[in-house]
């Protein structure tokens, strides 16, 4: 039988692990000793194991572990030896560290994506935007601090919650903090690195006088809503033209943001108020920004770039399986987030190689859903997804004239 094109020695698990350096792993395992004590379940086992339950959606440890076993004949692909006990795999969610699996992400994010550079003062300004948001995930047990009301029984319901930067232009998260659900928004801006000329688009719920200040010392554009209890004095009021009156700017004022009173501390800086009004829904919104530069219409565009990263939250939540974790403890819930986010970021550079290769793209759900399907099928799903057709076509032409060979001997 002729070599196929399409069809591969490697089943579709082992390729999208191809992305992952092993390098990189070995190198993690070793700052963070996780393999200390470890006699057989090593770190990149624990990885694979962990990816294996987020593409197949596995709710239970005895689910994923008897998948595994099913599927043990492909071990050696995986660069696995043995299959983990339940009790194995429990024991390191909850004992190896969860910093191992945030520092890869982060690690395959610069891998696949670039490293931030220091200043995109030349970039478009599509390439220069940021956006930061924050997404809950409830659990059934309180094991991370609950926000919110109290039900009538005086119970809280658990909640984690991941802080989070997307590059827009990649549409892939560059920056994660996980926390419990209780914890503000404000505390995770001083961990943010951003170059100097990006633009960051958040909600008001950043609103943080201190970080934004050393964001404009620093050359960082900043974009916001206007928080209604904030204090702010007008300065000056900028002209408007014609033009952007009838799209929906109604004001264009330059003013002093901060408290009078307490500007010992946090001190009063210079700042941009836009009113615009949105004809589509019939609301008016106020942005507040640094820049003194672009127009009030160029702003409004920027901060509705910030619905992206509502997209990005519902991808995740859609794609694969937040209702039921491995473990009750923070360390093994922790971990199944950071192997979600490393799923998503796999499945996102499969998209993202065919849809270079083919003029009608895939959606993301598509992409996810048929290698969920299909994780052990050995099939290249690049030209798969590039071409399907001519894959199926192919393969059984192919099987055609292996069966017609057969027959003339």
């Amino acid at each position: 039988m002729p070599k196929s094109t399409f069809f591969t020695g490697q089943p579709i698990f082992n390729q999208l692990l191809s992305y992952i350096p092993r390098a990189k792993v070995d190198q993690l395992t070793r700052k963070h000793n996780s393999d200390h004590y470890c006699k057989k379940f090593k770190a990149y086992d624990h990885l694979v194991t962990m990816l294996f339950c987020c593409f197949h959606h596995c709710t239970s440890l005895r689910e994923l572990i008897t998948g595994i076993q099913v599927n043990a004949h492909r071990l050696n692909h995986l660069g696995m030896v043995h299959t983990p006990r339940r009790s194995t795999l429990a024991d390191a969610n909850e004992r190896r560290s969860a910093d191992l699996f945030r520092d890869l992400y982060h690690e395959l994010f610069r891998y696949h994506f670039g490293v931030l550079p220091d200043s995109l003062s030349k970039c478009k300004l599509s390439n220069k935007i940021f956006i930061v948001d924050s997404t809950t995930v409830t659990l059934f047990s309180e094991v991370f601090k609950a926000c919110g009301n109290a039900k009538a029984n005086g119970k809280k319901k658990g909640g984690v919650k991941a802080h989070v930067m997307i590059r827009a232009k990649d549409n892939v998260p560059c920056f994660v903090h996980i926390t419990s659900a209780s914890t503000n928004d404000k505390t995770v801006m001083p961990k943010l690195d951003l170059p100097k000329g990006s633009i960051i688009v958040m909600d008001k719920g950043y609103n943080s006088y201190k970080p934004m200040a050393e964001w404009t010392k620093k050359g960082i554009t900043w974009v916001t809503r206007l928080n209604k209890r904030a204090r702010w004095e007008c300065v000056e009021q900028r002209p408007i033209s014609e033009k952007m009156t009838t799209h929906g700017v109604r004001s264009d004022k330059k003013i002093l943001l901060g408290n009078p009173e307490k500007a010992k501390k946090v001190p009063l800086q210079e700042a941009r108020l836009i009113t615009y009004h949105d004809e589509e829904t019939g609301k008016e919104f106020q942005f507040l920004t640094n820049n003194m530069e672009l127009n009030a219409l160029t702003i409004a565009g920027i901060y509705r770039r910030r619905w992206q990263i509502e997209l990005l939250f519902k991808r995740v939540k859609q794609n694969f399986q937040l209702n039921n974790f491995l473990g009750d403890n923070q360390n093994a819930i922790k971990i199944q987030l950071w192997c979600t986010l490393i799923a998503d970021l796999l499945v996102k550079i499969v998209k993202d190689k065919a849809d270079k290769l083919k003029k009608n793209k895939w959606s993301f759900a598509n992409v996810a859903g048929l290698i969920r399907q299909h994780l052990g099928t050995y099939i290249d799903i690049i030209k798969f997804l590039v071409n399907p057709e001519k894959a199926i076509l192919g393969y059984a032409a192919e099987v055609k004239n292996y069966q017609l060979s057969l027959f003339k001997t």
